[in-house]
Parts: C-alpha cells; sequence; structure tokens
C-alpha cells in the first residue's frame, strides 16, 4: 500500500515533539508501553482520589489519572448522573505507595482503584475482582472478504445491505490537506462536542495532522454523492495494522448515526481493508462494562475482544465492595463487566434472588473466555462479617 506522505506543517523540532507524545499515549511497542505503565504507578506520584456521590451510593476512585474519565464518569452516568443531577464529588490525592493500602483510599460503598496490573493483582482479594482499565476490538483480516464480513451479525449486516440501496453509499481514501481541515473542524471536532460536550477527550489538531494523517488514512463516507461522515487511521506499516482513530460525521449532526453512516463506514472500510494489504483493523476501546452501548456496538462487527497493544493493557482497575446496601447490588447487577487474570478475559455478571443476573448484555465474543454468575449473597459475605465485627467491637 503505497501513501504520499503530505507536507509538513511544523518546524522539525516540533515535529519531533508531537511524535514523542503521540507515541507516549498511544504506542502500541512493548518498551515503551512498559515504560509508561511504570512511571504512572511508579511510588512517588501524585494520584487523585477522588469519592463521588449520587444516585444514593458512593463510589471512590483512585490512582491513574486517566480512570477519572474512563471509570469514574461511567459509573456516575450509570448511577443517573445527568445535567439536572450531578455527583457530589469530594477530592484529594495520595501518593502511589499509598494506593496498596487500602484504609488509606477514600472510604465509599465501592472502592476502585486504577494502577499497575501487577499492583492490582497484590491488593486484597476480599470481595473485590480485577478489571481490565480498557479492551479494545480487533478485526482479523486473516481469511478472504466473504469470511470476514460473514462474522459480523446478522442485523448489522442486513440492515447496511438495506440502508445501502436506499442511500448508495461510497467510500474513499483522500490526501487532499484542504479535506483534512474540513474534516477535523467540521467532523471529528463537532461530533466530540455534539456527543460528549464537556467530557470530550480529543487529539489536538497539530497531532492529528502530522502523527496520522500525513502517515495514515482519512476515510470519506458519501451518501448520494455527499460527503457525511469520516474516519481518520493510523497506519503501522511494520505490523499492517489500521487503528481507527479519529470519527467524525458532518456538522456532529445526529441524523447521521440515524441513517446508519458509521455502520456504512465501517463495512466499506473493511473492504477497502482487505484489498490494501491490512493485516488487522484496531477499533480501539471502551471500558470494560458490558452496559455501556460502545462495547455492545463494536462487538457486533465480528471482533476480538484484547487487552489494548498500548500503556492501558498494562494497567488494571481493583474494585471492592465496603458496604452491602440494596443501592450497591442494584449497581453492581445492572452493570456486568469484564474481569482479568492470568491475561484471560471473563465476563461476571452478579445476581441474588431478588435480582436476576442482566443476560441481555451479551458477552459471547472472541477474546472472553467464559461468563460467570455470581451469586451476590457469596460474593458480599466478607463484607457483612466485617460489618459484624464492626458492630460488635
Amino acid at each position: 500500500m503505497t501513501n504520499t506522505m503530505a507536507p509538513a506543517r511544523v518546524s522539525p523540532l516540533r515535529r519531533l515533539r508531537l511524535h514523542a507524545g503521540y507515541q507516549w499515549r498511544n504506542s502500541g511497542r512493548a518498551l515503551v508501553a512498559r515504560a509508561r505503565v511504570e512511571w504512572d504507578s511508579r511510588d512517588w506520584a501524585r494520584l487523585p482520589a477522588v469519592r463521588s456521590e449520587v444516585g444514593g451510593m458512593s463510589i471512590s476512585y483512585s490512582g491513574l489519572p486517566e480512570g477519572l474519565a474512563y471509570t469514574l464518569d461511567f459509573t456516575e452516568q450509570r448511577r443517573g448522573a445527568d445535567e439536572q443531577r450531578t455527583a457530589v464529588r469530594e477530592r484529594s490525592q495520595l501518593r502511589g505507595r499509598d494506593l496498596s493500602v487500602v484504609n488509606r483510599l477514600p472510604d465509599a460503598d465501592i472502592t476502585i482503584v486504577g494502577t499497575s496490573a501487577a499492583r492490582a493483582h497484590r491488593l486484597p482479594r476480599s470481595a473485590s475482582l480485577v478489571l481490565p482499565i480498557r479492551v479494545h476490538f480487533v478485526l482479523d483480516l486473516d481469511d478472504d472478504l466473504e469470511t470476514v464480513l460473514g462474522r459480523i451479525s446478522k442485523d448489522e449486516r442486513r440492515s447496511f445491505r438495506k440502508n445501502s440501496r436506499k442511500f448508495r453509499w461510497t467510500g474513499e481514501m483522500v490526501r487532499d490537506i484542504e479535506w483534512f481541515d474540513r474534516f477535523y473542524d467540521d467532523y471529528y471536532r463537532a461530533t466530540m462536542r455534539n456527543r460528549h460536550g464537556a467530557r470530550e477527550r480529543v487529539e489536538s489538531k497539530e497531532a492529528a495532522y502530522e502523527c496520522m494523517f500525513r502517515t495514515g488514512h482519512l476515510f470519506v463516507l458519501s451518501k448520494d454523492g455527499e460527503p457525511i461522515a469520516g474516519q481518520l487511521c493510523h497506519w503501522d506499516a511494520t505490523t499492517n495494522v489500521l487503528t481507527l482513530r479519529l470519527p467524525g460525521v458532518r456538522d456532529g449532526a445526529e441524523e447521521h448515526y440515524a441513517t446508519g453512516a458509521m455502520k456504512a463506514m465501517n463495512f466499506l472500510l473493511i473492504e477497502w481493508a482487505a484489498a490494501n494489504g491490512v493485516r488487522q483493523i484496531d477499533y480501539q476501546g471502551t471500558e470494560p462494562f458490558l452496559s455501556k452501548g460502545t462495547y455492545q456496538a463494536k462487538r457486533l462487527t465480528g471482533t476480538r475482544v484484547v487487552l489494548p497493544p498500548n500503556h492501558f493493557g498494562g494497567k488494571r482497575l481493583w474494585l471492592q465492595v465496603r458496604q452491602d446496601r440494596p443501592a450497591v447490588r442494584d449497581f453492581l447487577v445492572a452493570n456486568p463487566f469484564l474481569t482479568e487474570s492470568g491475561g484471560q478475559l471473563d465476563a461476571v455478571y452478579f445476581y441474588d434472588g431478588e435480582r436476576p443476573a442482566r443476560l441481555d448484555y451479551p458477552s459471547h465474543s472472541p477474546g472472553v473466555r467464559e461468563a460467570r454468575q455470581i451469586n451476590l449473597d457469596e460474593f458480599l459475605a466478607p463484607v457483612s462479617r466485617e460489618r459484624l465485627r464492626s458492630t460488635v467491637a
């Protein structure tokens, strides 16, 4: 696959800094990823420790800063936080070494720690589990196109065929620099603002141009000949992996999602990748909660669930339940998640006599070893015993 490099827009020194920062954040090279994990989880690091209360229960998060956006925000949404009802947060700081001392963590109904995999697995096991901080979804292009497309759910394929006839989808890779500017400003940033608001997490325009557009690919989707969506992709020529990084629809308009534009782009990207020597498509990741819409959407595209190739692959969440209350049980049952042990991923569904397991959040995907149902009465028995001892004391 050939790709004419676009001209540089910044000085050589600035380019060097942009690439260094981009690699530090995203590199899948083992040495860089390992160094990032070690640095982020060092003993003397000052790390956030936040107690969040909303929806009648509290969850604390301590550790790696990215967990505030990737984990705590999500738990607040699932506890009912929105524009009308915000979570009450109490903020403090801890040193990296303090994460190993449980009684130094903020007290809450559920305590979550974001740290390295090694440290997470050394924390207490009572009423606790270890989760990946994120997972990625990858599509292997090791078979013919028909076989690869056959891994996608039947409903997704049927919907694509129907909408393709209706809207006459077409897709192409573009190298026009003006198209990059248009995509970044009117597609990508507009979409991030409209869909995520204050919670948006974006790549800078300089980094997107220098580290993705110049050496990667910008795919544009058209409906009836009019461009309406795009995807800026990172290309790794050494591994032949195409990573989908920055998506967007024109003006961030929800109508384009309603017509199935993003799903159509996914199908056409697969066809292009299969014809252009791509070995694997990395759809990036999401939090390890099966109740998250992004998780379920990416699961339907015939993907395999893996630990991220970048520094997130060496990081984990340690989750411990400290109070056995109805609101806590409701939350645990409503939000099944993936756990990690020995590099293997399992799905965990909680239940009790009054709350059936939420099996309507499917987990069956290549890469998920098994789905386990855990009785909350048994899982929370140590919490009840500890409360009894405290009351007696």
